[in-house]
């Protein structure tokens, strides 16, 4: 099993995003504000503590990132809005970004380079921002008329010109985000994997999933792209561009939210199981599934009737009724309570409700990221370390 430390921030946590020197983080608690917490990662005992409340938003905050090179903290909500917030005479203090939605507002994500961020939302379109230096404010340029629903989570490659996006239509899509006179000419005439193209130009759609698909993320190289759908599902898409190899895996468990690449060869998933689960690609490129890490036996094999199985992607929940429902019907009508009841237990795991961010805790640089941190709609926020296990072996498996 990982180490695992959790961290009790509210009654129910929405997202998460680090500082640059993970001293800080700032959660969304499912509701209008947002809570910046002074955290202690090196020691477990040590109650994080409340330092900041930003309150400008007037619906719930569905997406926050805190740019680590510029200290910029971006939020947008369901009020449709979005704010910059910058750390000005020890304050924060908003600015707020023209959006133009009359939905939602339903992710964001900084550029790598942070010039720039983009917001998903229920307009079926996607905001890029950037700073318009003439006027003073944040403005945006919009992609539209490319998705057919809501636009659930972004995600930019390490170039700084692509853009990833998953979509309640069933899809992910890949974009240009090139914008003029805030990418450097040099970056503009570039390409990546063979792509290129003017912004707003749609450059692949893959129909993987045949249900919503969340947590579109980049590998550190940006080679490779993997996001999850809501059928069970999680999708690989390695060397992106001309000659791209696809590979889908799908799960016995519930459905996953949000992935994070820890190399280009490793990928943790969570999402209603509550557990994080990890997978490696061979020297082929084919991903398997590994193991679950909130668990104290690592399995003994990945076959499918293990980890994976395509006609069964929801036996673990069901097993689980199944118990409760033998225990409700033998126990008697008017029977008190029984506080060790398998019902009055709750889950084994760490986090006792799905988990809906996944956020590195260490640089891009790194060979292996060894931490990382999810919260959950349980009010907590865990920090994961995996560097027991050992990681590098999952990588050096010959293909097959």
């Amino acid at each position: 099993m990982a180490d695992a430390s959790p961290h009790s921030l509210a009654s129910s946590i929405y997202c998460h995003a680090w500082n640059g020197n993970m001293s800080m983080v700032a959660v969304s608690p499912r509701t209008s504000e947002l809570w910046i917490f002074k955290a202690n990662i090196a020691d477990d005992e040590k109650q994080w503590e409340k330092l900041h409340t930003l309150s400008k938003h007037e619906d719930l905050i569905s997406g926050v990132d805190w740019g680590a090179k510029k200290n910029r903290i971006v939020t947008c909500s369901h009020d449709r809005n979005a704010y910059v917030w910058n750390w000005v005479e020890e304050e924060w203090r908003a600015a707020l970004v023209i959006l133009r939605l009359n939905r939602a507002a339903l992710c964001v994500a900084w550029s790598p380079q942070e010039n720039k961020f983009a917001v998903g939302s229920g307009s079926k379109t996607v905001s890029v921002c950037y700073y318009d230096d003439e006027n003073s404010w944040w403005v945006s340029k919009v992609i539209r008329k490319k998705h057919a629903s809501s636009v659930t989570s972004v995600a930019w490659h390490p170039n700084n010109l692509l853009l990833a996006t998953t979509c309640t239509d069933n899809k992910c899509r890949i974009f240009s985000a090139t914008i003029k006179g805030v990418d450097p000419k040099s970056s503009e005439s570039s390409s990546s994997g063979g792509f290129s193209g003017k912004f707003g130009e749609q450059l692949l759609q893959l129909d993987l999933a045949f249900g919503w698909t969340f947590g579109a993320k980049w590998s550190p190289s940006g080679a490779n792209l993997a996001f999850v759908g809501h059928d069970s599902t999680i999708h690989f898409i390695n060397d992106v561009g001309p000659s791209l190899t696809l590979h889908s895996i799908s799960l016995r468990y519930l459905p996953l939210r949000d992935v994070l690449f820890l190399s280009d060869r490793l990928l943790v998933a969570a999402g209603f199981d509550y557990n994080p689960i990890l997978f490696s690609a061979d020297a082929n490129g084919t991903w398997t599934f590994v193991r679950v890490l909130d668990d104290a036996e690592e399995p003994s094999s990945t076959a499918t009737g293990t980890a994976l199985s395509a006609k069964d992607p929801f036996g673990r929940s069901m097993e689980r009724g199944n118990s409760l429902r033998s225990s409700l019907t033998d126990a008697a009508p008017n029977a008190p309570s029984n506080p060790d009841s398998e019902l009055s237990k709750g889950p084994s795991t760490v986090h006792q409700d799905c988990i809906t961010c996944i956020r590195p805790l260490g640089s891009a640089d790194d060979s292996i990221i060894q931490q990382f941190s999810t919260s959950g709609l349980d009010g907590k926020v865990v920090v994961w370390d995996v560097s027991g296990l050992h990681l590098a072996r999952y990588t050096s498996r010959p293909g097959h």
